[in-house]
């Protein structure tokens, strides 16, 4: 779409737009269907989805649990100040770009404990389309910032303040063909979530 189509399509939505206001439906608040462990929860849920929860690494190497698989990487495009990787996702210009990177590493905005979902922005992602394209997502999270279900995520100011926003629950997966389960056949292998409270970078 061109520049003069996309101003020309939004100008005649806001012309059309109905008149006065029209707030959103208040989000309806359902019991928790998860235990006070929203840690415990939101590691079983992300496994069932063919995730996995790893806890920080030991000072100095916070990404320890995750070692093998960076060390076996020839890309590594990292959004996070704990690992530097050898790709600056700051300077791609084109989301094309990152269809080379072998591990992303992004950390989640928040956790939903409900069904072992992370959420992203633009501001976590730097090039959106590396939560996709990448073959391995390493997600860091901080394990306060797991809410208990959906409705809690949705009630968080996140959605509303970024332009930008996805919930990420496991890898990529279809059973489409003959049945069987393919992790990886439209997006990411694998994700990792560690469990790292953000500030803490585990320096020795």
């Amino acid at each position: 779409m061109s520049a003069g189509t996309r101003a020309a399509t939004l100008a005649a939505i806001r012309r059309n737009r109905p008149a006065g206001d029209h707030p959103l439906p208040q989000v309806p608040v359902f019991a928790p269907l998860v235990a006070d462990d929203h840690v415990a929860a939101f590691t079983e849920a992300l496994k069932r989805m063919g995730g996995r929860v790893v806890e920080a690494g030991p000072a100095g190497d916070p990404l320890g649990h995750v070692r093998e698989r960076l060390d076996a990487a020839k890309v590594v495009a990292s959004a996070v100040p704990e690992h530097a990787g050898n790709r600056d996702l700051s300077a791609v210009t084109r989301p094309q770009a990152v269809d080379d990177v072998d591990v992303a590493i992004v950390r989640a905005r928040f956790g939903i404990a409900e069904t072992g979902s992370v959420l992203f922005t633009e501001a976590e992602l730097v090039v959106n389309a590396v939560a996709y394209l990448a073959q391995h997502l390493v997600v860091l999270l901080d394990p306060a910032d797991i809410v208990v279900n959906v409705q809690a995520a949705y009630k968080r100011p996140d959605f509303a303040g970024a332009a930008y926003a996805v919930l990420h629950t496991g890898p990529s997966a279809t059973a489409d063909i003959e049945g069987v389960l393919i992790h990886g056949a439209q997006g990411v292998r694998s994700l990792t979530v560690v469990l790292l409270p953000r500030g803490d970078v585990r320096t020795a």
